[in-house]
């Protein structure tokens, strides 16, 4: 039998190691300024067309390389960083791997012009799919200049999987904040499509941070400082008025690398309980620094998670070192009506779907509502055999309403539901109980209400117009480079919904309008909390702009738990839930309702 074991070309190899590595054009901007850095550069400008589909280029000021680098550098695992495995566990570069630059070439075109300080000429090489094109001296030039086109050419399926350009320009951006903010010594610029996104002035991290975020965040930020024999943690962190609905401005920097930790969030996020709002992030900009030999950061391709030796201790003194710098402040804990307003606002009795929540919820709403459920369960004891067959009893339309909830459930032909002047009853301000013949239908009235909504707005995008209403005051809302893309994309679908927001400026836009059911609500809430029910959504791989925008608007505008519901706007929501296509599940495919069978009951009962 033949040998069937053999080596892969080095062409095929850095493909797969680029399906690793290089996971979207974010990622080849985070390779390319990273190893500007490590080049000592102190001028960095990125340069983008097309979300980084067409061009990616990169132009620093740094030490620059020899003509023999410049061709060794596109060779798997070829580096300056390392030399042994024990660098591993001292490293001070951003890259080390020595994968990079060799899977870009595997799925792109690649010229690099770059010289030595003292050099007389410069290097030019040209290579495409791992294929050398040219080498050759060019003129001088100070530093190295590095231009990726067409990524993903020889691989269409995973250019296919890449999203909108808004949302790749979002992760573009994410990745130069996150390197900028880690070097405010470095001066950084950034244009897109020849617009000029970012130009920040090398200084220090406040002054970044303001460069990058806006100057209304510079006098909202709270210095923190700790320094002990095992860690020294820097930065800041927002006071609770700077805090938002959406993620986004939340930084861990581990010896000036970009992390993702969900248990050193919540060491900060812990720090602000009692201050914030549920769901609410506030920012933090924190650095850290430990031994490299107490961390390793080889566990990931793209480095942005790291183990810790000593993971607890890290946190409790992150936790410590937050907390004394909010209670130095004197940041006092601030009363958040808009969050208490969730759990008393009642729906408008005629048409909950088209009228804003209005505020109503005593502790007198809850005793009568007590007192009611007590009398109706008493007399319901005295009700006879005979008198009980009557609430089976139907009118015609009655019959057809029944009738068409039963084909969408698919229930049996016996079933039906008990009579209209039966009354539905809510639990916990959460489920409707819905009595049928054959046992009762428990609703989850949240759920329910976002199938609803769902199918209404993808209906307005279909019929391509919705009700506006012209705002008293237009508002000015100011959002992050990121977001601002996003929302610019999306403007003329909003427009279909009922919005009429304007571009106005750099990242700031104008609302003149809103849909009529939003009209009362707060317009900066509702655009920030779709943009992050939209980012969430664009994760997914079967991705609709108009369906999540649709699913997104539904979830920011559906009833929540703790709405105290009339029976009429039960009913209505029963009517309109079963007049779905898709009664049965929300926009996330979860349950909106359950059937439960009178005879399991008796069993249970029976046992």
């Amino acid at each position: 039998m033949s040998d069937i074991i053999h080596l892969l070309p080095d062409s095929i190899a850095n493909q797969i190691a680029a399906g690793e590595v290089i996971q979207r054009p974010a990622s080849v901007v985070k390779e390319l300024m990273e190893n500007a850095i490590d080049a000592g550069a102190k001028n960095i400008q990125l340069i983008i067309k097309d979300a980084g589909k067409s061009l990616i280029q990169v132009i620093d000021d740094g030490k620059g390389m020899s003509e023999i680098d410049a061709r060794m550098c596109f060779e798997r695992h070829a580096t300056s960083k390392i030399k042994s495995a024990a660098d591993l566990f001292a490293l001070h570069t951003m890259g080390f791997r020595g994968e990079a630059m060799a899977s870009i070439a595997a799925i792109a075109h690649v010229e690099l012009k770059t010289a030595l300080a003292d050099s007389k000429f410069a290097t030019t090489v040209v290579i495409e799919g791992s294929k050398v094109i040219s080498q050759e001296p060019s003129a001088p030039q100070a530093g190295t200049n590095i231009a990726v086109r067409n990524l993903f050419y020889n691989v269409p399926a995973r250019r296919n999987f890449l999203k909108s350009t808004a949302v790749e320009t979002k992760h573009i951006i994410d990745e130069f904040i996150h390197i900028a903010l880690a070097h405010a010594s470095i001066f950084f610029s950034m244009h897109h499509n020849g617009s000029e996104v970012f130009h920040l002035k090398a200084g220090n991290l406040r002054q970044r941070i303001v460069g990058i975020f806006g100057k209304n965040y510079n006098e909202k930020l709270v210095p923190v400082e700790e320094q002990t024999d095992y860690i020294t943690i820097k930065g800041f962190i927002g006071k609770p008025e700077l805090t938002k609905k959406t993620r986004g401005e939340q930084y861990f920097f581990v010896n000036n690398r970009f992390i993702k930790s969900n248990f050193l969030n919540h060491a900060i996020v812990k720090t602000y309980e009692g201050l914030i709002a549920e769901k609410s992030y506030p920012f933090y900009c924190l650095f850290i620094e430990v031994d490299p030999a107490t961390i390793d950061v080889n566990v990931h391709p793209t480095k942005q998670e790291i183990k810790f030796e000593d993971e607890k201790a890290i946190y409790l003194i992150l936790h410590a070192a937050a907390k004394h710098g909010l209670s130095q402040y004197s940041v006092m804990p601030t009363l958040d009506f808009e969050h208490q307003s969730n759990f008393n606002r009642i729906i408008n009795d005629n048409a909950y779907t088209q009228q804003p929540f209005k505020v109503a919820q005593s502790n007198l709403n809850k005793e009568s509502f007590a007192k009611n459920m007590d009398s109706e369960y008493k007399s319901s004891q005295h009700v006879g055999n005979e008198n009980w067959e009557k609430l089976y009893a139907f009118d015609e339309e009655e019959q057809e309403r029944v009738t068409t909830i039963q084909s969408k459930m698919s229930l049996d032909e016996s079933d039906s539901f008990v009579e209209n002047k039966t009354p539905l009853i809510q639990l916990h301000q959460q489920y409707i109980l819905s009595p049928i013949k054959s046992g009762f239908i428990l609703i989850d009235q949240q759920r329910a209400h976002q199938r609803i909504l769902f199918e209404k707005y993808i209906q307005q995008f279909a019929n391509q117009k919705n009700a506006s209403q012209q705002t008293l005051f237009p508002k000015t809302i100011n959002l992050n480079a990121g977001d601002a893309y996003i929302l610019e994309d999306i403007l003329e679908d909003l427009q279909v919904l009922g919005f009429d927001i304007q571009l106005f400026g750099k990242n700031s836009f104008v609302i003149h309008g809103m849909p009529m059911d939003l009209i009362n609500e707060d317009e900066t809430k509702i655009i920030e909390n779709l943009l992050e029910e939209y980012k969430q959504s664009e994760k997914s791989e079967s991705f609709d702009k108009r369906k999540q925008l649709a699913k997104a608007m539904a979830y920011q505008t559906s009833i929540k738990q703790g709405v105290v519901l009339k029976e009429s706007q039960m009913q209505q929501l029963v009517d309109e839930l079963f007049a779905c296509e898709q009664p049965t599940i929300n926009p996330s495919g979860k349950p909106t309702l359950m059937n439960y069978n009178i005879e399991d009951i008796h069993q249970k009962f029976n046992r």
